[in-house]
């Protein structure tokens, strides 16, 4: 007996969210997507019961943009555990292992139920630590006193309601993908880097970081505490402190390169074949897989650096060379410190005495962090074009299949396929690199709201993205003949 007919009972009796029997009406769209992000907002600003607010830390604060979430709510977990889960199957799906043929209806259940168990055993993988150990969300002894269950049942309970937020996420994703706009993944993306940057501009908080606004009405009054702007160290200040001129510099320069890198695209021609004087153009962009497989290399930098701290905080033996934590919960030296990103401006500039380590460490940390960025956004890059249906035989398909075809070609899958492997492999390769590269330039400069640099990217390529998906929509709404030409009906 095979694994698939072992699992089959389990895995096609998965929870999921019924796709739509006909055309949904592109209004009804905006309803569903608006009303997603209302709950994600609202299950954002709700703390678990039992939860001791104002205590423990977040590790997953440098990487929240990217992720998702928020931290000390129900959204504790964020996508890390729909992203992880990604991360084993396109693995698993590229080496062929799983055995499964995603164009077979029953091998599409099978993954679907697949990748849903995954991400509930992640979820649960993931909060459990969090909470158990006492150091992420501690529990409030005082409400297991009053309920006579104890410090470990208020931990159940406290896990109980993240493993749910994270479930409910997962469906949450589901719900936009088939009734909405874009992805749930990619609104909450947005939602969550939004949010930062709002913060970063307008925060007028006299207790935390203040914004950009209220930093420069601070300088114009007279009553910050930067220095003068005319003296090295208010320069200095006014250059490199969170929220200030290199910052902005970095955030408009991001926005303005990747809109620039989603407009450069290579175009191959495409005419009907039935449709006399019917032609369209089939656009291989510089970022052709977009800059989601960003999302899967940063988080599996975030499940190593999870795993560092876990190990510190239960290991007391545990060896030097592995790693040493400052009282912060950061790697000050070892494995996990030259694996850890550097994040922020203040953990590379020596010369400004913020950094943690020498010269030669933050040089080795960066050399690693920019290697595993641009090698693993390539690789991450192919694996996402070739699982999600965008390589050259999928694509080659697809064009047989809306009757188009490339002028001067015969109407043929493999001799498109060879059309399209002169450009996707090549392209999908250099733009993969490419954001690599941008994310962690973001991130050595600095950002408004001290958003990640690819987060940033993300939130500007999803939106883009989602502009040019409610355009279409909203095409097809106009014309109902083209759902039908390019099979969306």
């Amino acid at each position: 007996m095979s694994w698939k007919e072992a699992a089959e009972p389990v895995l096609s009796r998965m929870p999921v969210v019924e796709r739509p029997a006909g055309h949904v009406p592109f209004r009804r769209k905006l309803t569903w997507t608006a009303g997603i992000l209302i709950v994600y907002f609202f299950l954002t600003n709700i703390n678990p019961f039992g939860l001791a607010v104002g205590q423990g830390s977040d590790f997953f604060g440098q990487f929240r943009s990217v992720l998702a979430g928020s931290s000390g709510s129900l959204l504790q977990v964020g996508i890390g555990p729909i992203v992880t889960a990604s991360i084993v199957l396109q693995l698993l799906g590229g080496a062929n292992l799983l055995g499964l043929d995603t164009d077979d209806p029953r091998d599409q259940v099978l993954y679907q139920g697949l990748q849903k168990l995954l991400v509930i055993i992640v979820t649960a993988l993931t909060a459990a630590p969090m909470v158990f150990t006492g150091q992420f969300l501690p529990a409030d002894p005082a409400v297991g006193q009053a309920l006579g269950i104890g410090t470990l049942g208020v931990k159940g309970l406290i896990f109980l309601q993240i493993f749910v937020g994270g479930v409910l996420l997962l469906f949450m994703d589901e719900i936009v993908s088939k009734w909405g706009v874009g992805s749930g993944v990619g609104l909450f993306i947005i939602a969550a880097v939004s949010q930062q940057i709002v913060g970063g501009f307008f925060s007028f908080s006299a207790l935390g970081a203040r914004g950009f606004f209220a930093n420069w009405f601070s300088i114009a009054t007279g009553g910050t505490q930067l220095g003068s702007p005319f003296t090295s160290a208010g320069l200095e200040s006014l250059l490199f402190a969170p929220g200030n001129i290199l910052a902005l510099f970095t955030t408009v320069f991001i926005f303005g390169i990747v809109v620039y890198a989603e407009s450069v695209r290579v175009e191959i021609p495409l005419s009907h074949a039935r449709v006399k004087g019917a032609r369209g153009r089939f656009p291989v962009k510089l970022i052709y897989a977009s800059v989601l497989p960003m999302i899967l290399v940063r988080a599996l930098q975030a499940n190593i650096q999870f795993v560092g701290q876990l190990l510190s905080s239960q290991w007391a033996g545990m060896p030097a060379w592995l790693g040493m934590y400052s009282d912060q919960g950061q790697p000050t030296s070892g494995l996990f410190y030259y694996l850890n990103p550097i994040q922020q401006p203040e953990q590379w500039m020596w010369f400004r005495g913020t950094a943690t380590g020498e010269p030669w460490m933050i040089a080795l940390r960066l050399t690693i962090d920019l290697t595993f960025m641009i090698v693993g956004g390539a690789i991450f890059a192919i694996f996402w074009v070739e699982t999600t249906g965008m390589g050259p035989e999928a694509t080659a398909k697809q064009i047989q299949n809306s009757g188009m075809q490339i002028p001067g070609f015969r109407r043929n899958p493999q001799v498109v396929e060879k059309v399209m492997e002169r450009y996707i492999p090549q392209v999908t390769v250099i733009g993969g690199a490419l954001v690599g590269f941008l994310a962690v330039m973001a991130n050595l400069l600095g950002t408004i709201g001290q958003v990640s640099g690819t987060g940033l990217l993300l939130a500007v390529s999803i939106t883009y993205k989602l502009y040019e998906e409610i355009a279409e929509e909203q095409l097809m709404e106009m014309h109902p003949m083209m759902r039908q030409m390019f099979g969306n009906e």
